[in-house]
Formats: C-alpha cells, sequence, structure tokens
C-alpha cells in the first residue's frame, strides 16, 4: 500500500492570477510569500504549494526564482515542505514545464496531467517521469475530472507513470459555473480510483466559497487538503479571510472539530 509523503494541509497561498487588487494579504513577491509561509506553517499547515510572479506580477515559470524561493523558505520555515508548480495559465508548452522541473531539480512538484501531456508523446511523457523518479522529485499529479483519474490510472498501468510515490490532487469546482464546488464533488473521483487504483494517494482542493466543506469531506475519505487564496477568499461563513492563515486556522479548526485531524503540528491553534 502507497504511503502518502505530503502533510494533510497545504497551503496554496497565491495562484497563477489573483492580485493585491483581489486581495491585499495575496502573496506577490518572495518576500510576501515566505512571510505567509511563516505565518501558516504555524497555523497548521505542513506544506506550501507556491508560484512565482515577475516585477510585474505575472506568473512565470522561473527556475532563478524558483531556486530563490525555495533557499529563502528552507532558511525561514525550514521543517515545511515546498512544492513548486508548472501551471501553463496558457503560456508554458509542456517542453517548458518539463525543463523548468529540470532547472530546478524541487523536492517537490505539482504537474497537471492535461498540460505535460499535451502535444507530446507518450515516450516523452515516460522519459520524464522516469527521470523524475530516479531523481526523487515527488511529483503530485494534477486532475480536473475523472476522466483525467481514468487517464492516469492507464499511463501508471502500462508505465508511462512509475508506480513508485504516486500522488494525486483532485481539483473540485474548476469546470462548473462560477467556479463553485460542492463536497459531492469529490465522489467522483473515488469512485473511478477505488475501482483502478485503490491505494493511490489522494488530496483535494476546491474552488469557491464551499472550499472549507469540501476539504473537510476529503479529510473524513481519507484525503490531503489543500487551503489558500488560490482557490478561495471566503471563510465558512461567506465572509472574506484576513489571510491565509486564516484560511488555515478555519480547516485545522473544523478537522479537529470533526476528529480527522491526522498530527496537529506544535504551534498549530
Amino acid at each position: 500500500m502507497q504511503k502518502s509523503n505530503l502533510p494533510q494541509i497545504m497551503i496554496a497561498p497565491n495562484g497563477a492570477r489573483r492580485v493585491h487588487a483581489d486581495h491585499p494579504a495575496i502573496p506577490i513577491t518572495i518576500a510576501e510569500t515566505v512571510k505567509t509561509a511563516v505565518e501558516c506553517f504555524d497555523a497548521g499547515a505542513g506544506a506550501i504549494h507556491a508560484h512565482v510572479r515577475d516585477g510585474d506580477g505575472n506568473h512565470v515559470l522561473d527556475a532563478g526564482m524558483y531556486r530563490e524561493l525555495i533557499d529563502e523558505l528552507s532558511i525561514a520555515v525550514p521543517a515545511m515542505l515546498v512544492q513548486i508548480t508548472t501551471e501553463a495559465v496558457g503560456v508554458y508548452n509542456s517542453h517548458q514545464q518539463r525543463e523548468l522541473v529540470r532547472a530546478v531539480m524541487p523536492k517537490y512538484v505539482s504537474i497537471a496531467l492535461k498540460e505535460i501531456t499535451d502535444g507530446t508523446d507518450e515516450a516523452t511523457v515516460r522519459d520524464f517521469f522516469a527521470w523524475a523518479s530516479e531523481e526523487n522529485i515527488g511529483v503530485q499529479h494534477i486532475l480536473y475530472a475523472s476522466d483525467e483519474l481514468e487517464k492516469f490510472i492507464d499511463f501508471v498501468s502500462r508505465g508511462i507513470i512509475p508506480q513508485k510515490d504516486l500522488e494525486a490532487l483532485f481539483v473540485l469546482g474548476r469546470y462548473t459555473q462560477g467556479q463553485q464546488s460542492s463536497p459531492q464533488n469529490v465522489d467522483p473521483f473515488l469512485n473511478v480510483r477505488d475501482a483502478g487504483l485503490k491505494h493511490l494517494p489522494w488530496a483535494v482542493c476546491a474552488f469557491g466559497q464551499q472550499e472549507t466543506d469540501c476539504l473537510a469531506y476529503a479529510a473524513s475519505k481519507g484525503g490531503k487538503t489543500r487551503v489558500g487564496f488560490e482557490n478561495n477568499l471566503h471563510n465558512r461563513d461567506g465572509g472574506i479571510a484576513v489571510s491565509n492563515a486564516d484560511r488555515v486556522r478555519e480547516l485545522v479548526s473544523t478537522l479537529r472539530a470533526a476528529g480527522t485531524l491526522e498530527q496537529p503540528k506544535a504551534g498549530a491553534v
């Protein structure tokens, strides 16, 4: 049986699109991201899913900036696991995504299956994931729909994606009206997982104001959680959260009340 290497709660503080005009606490610079990471770690998040931005606030796949962020986080919050992203945002192709990972050599990276395979032959995909596995680079495979999970399972069964240390993130609400998710959006993913790759470790992120309820439901089903301003700015009561740490604290409190918080970190509130 495979075991997840990721902590139960990951913070996704900025994403690729939101800026200070959306919320003043969206971290844009590396310094802001580091400060946010420390706050979220103290609130109970064990990992961070980090995007970097250029001087104009645009999402970039910049190896130098990612190395700088990883180095700064290793000093400020050494116990926090850092995951970079290869998100394309309609700008970067699959080759550029692969080259970013090769240049940074991160401990963890999130990769959307639909993006890394876009316009790419299976042999190239196989070689890339085999290389990442050999280099002990943890990959969290981003899946936006249950049919993508079916494709993922097929790739695993045929050796295109190695079975070593598999991780998946199920994204809820990305393609629903208004990008609003609900806890029931988890079930189609679990039905496919249980039928085809039952021991696949998985996590959930959720767009929209039901983020907390979606993540609580996922935790009750044995999943890990990714919370933060990348996907949602609201607390459970509908009010705008003060900060990313505010979102972490609410999730910690909710999971604790439900008895599904695995190992509360020292300092978590």
